[in-house]
């Protein structure tokens, strides 16, 4: 199809919320770079028309880093991993509300709770909605999302009930490939998680990890998943290749293609909030601020167990590109999704990048405490950094100009304090 005939199409159908065909979003992944700025501009159109120039700010904390059951092979925390990360268990409400407030100082208007873990138990719920408590009554106006992992029935009515107003479960990738990433759930697992989500009147985030060696059709098949389960929020993460992972060497991104992934996901996903999420450092590099005009929300600071860019360096990337920061008082959706809603997204926004390739860090700790101890909130340590040897990537990717940080190194302060 001509580029011209294709854009002008996609962009008609974004702004009447029609879904384009499975080979119209193949087709924006094939375009080439000569072509990139018309793809961004006109993706930007769909943007704009739902989203106008605003940016949504997202913090994440991480109640508990580490230790995990499961084998994803994208994820820094596996059952197996040799990544050198923080490792703590679940953190007290007081401490986890401290933590968020660091966050929403620094603008952000949604927090999310992250807890590593195939699932929670009871006793985990009741001490996540105490914590959930601790954040609304000590943040006016704060946004609470949590990803806590696989949800039991009743278990999401109980985080409503708490206060919660989203949920956060990714998809991470298609169908037909998920057995290839992770042995220890299904795919059908994670869909169960999002509908109980959806069921309990929850606000649904559920995203995806590109640069896992996944294909084209892949990455369209997981969008179109995704548009099926109507999530107000998509967060797009891109790999973030640890060292002692099995993908550690899964160098598959150029910043042109990050861009075409989210462009398409805009396509496909017009009216969602669709969130830059972990990974954009890495990745997009010098071209984060193109995608402003692809995704209407980012996260501010650091990620699950890597450094991000500066909460400061992100507000100044948002002004000068032109964009404004989204005020509490703003609500997220366009009129026709927030009415529809029952809550959380509906009067607000998105949820969490949650337990893909990373989100925003919470506290870290000075030293790496055993299980028993939680971390202490705003210490951080460690080598200055974790740099990953250049390698042999895709055509064009360049791992020589990466240097992947692990949360907790080099500095005592709290990344937006």
């Amino acid at each position: 199809m001509d580029l011209d005939l294709l854009l002008d199409t996609l962009v008609d159908k974004g702004l009447r919320r029609e879904l384009p065909t499975r080979e119209e979003a193949l087709a924006v992944l094939a375009t080439s770079d000569d072509d990139l700025l018309d793809v961004v501009a006109a993706a930007g159109r769909v943007r704009r028309q739902w989203f106008g120039r605003r940016v949504k700010l997202n913090y994440l904390v991480n109640l508990k880093s580490g230790l995990c059951p499961e084998d994803c092979s994208y994820c820094s925390q596996r059952l197996g991993s040799t990544a050198g990360i923080l490792k703590y268990t679940w953190l007290k409400p007081d401490e986890a509300s401290k933590a968020a407030a660091a966050g929403v100082a620094g603008g952000a208007k949604r927090v999310c709770l992250v807890a590593s873990g195939r699932g929670p138990t009871d006793r985990d719920v009741d001490r996540v909605s105490r914590t959930i408590e601790a954040i609304k009554e000590q943040n006016e106006g704060v946004e609470v999302c949590a990803c806590l992992g696989l949800l039991s029935d009743g278990q999401a009515e109980r985080l409503r009930s708490a206060g919660a107003d989203a949920y956060n479960h990714n998809l991470n990738t298609s169908e037909e490939t998920y057995g290839k990433i992770t042995s220890t759930h299904t795919y059908a697992d994670r869909v169960d998680t999002v509908q109980k989500a959806h069921a309990a009147g929850l606000s649904a985030c559920s995203g995806l990890i590109a640069g896992m060696g996944e294909s084209d059709a892949d990455l369209v098949d997981v969008v179109f998943s995704l548009r099926e389960l109507d999530p107000d929020s998509v967060p797009v993460n891109f790999l973030i290749p640890f060292e002692g992972t099995p993908l550690a060497k899964e160098w598959n991104l150029t910043p042109q293609r990050a861009l075409r992934i989210l462009a398409m996901v805009r396509f496909v996903c017009p009216d969602v909030e669709v969130r830059l999420a972990g990974g954009r450092e890495v990745h997009l590099r010098t071209l984060q601020p193109l995608a402003l005009h692809l995704a209407n929300s980012i996260f501010l600071g650091d990620y699950l167990t890597s450094e991000g860019q500066a909460g400061k360096a992100d507000l100044d990337m948002i002004a000068d590109a032109g964009f404004t920061v989204e005020g509490t008082d703003t609500t997220t959706l366009p009129a026709h999704r927030a009415d529809a809603a029952t809550g959380g997204c509906g009067e607000g926004g998105g949820g969490g990048g949650g337990c893909g390739s990373g989100s925003v860090c919470g506290p870290a700790a000075e030293t790496v405490p055993s299980p028993a101890e939680p971390a202490p909130v705003g210490q951080r340590s460690g080598p200055e950094a974790d740099p990953v040897a250049a390698g042999a990537g895709a055509a064009g990717s360049r791992t020589d100009l990466v240097t992947v940080r692990r949360r907790g190194a080099g500095t005592d302060l709290a990344p937006n304090a």
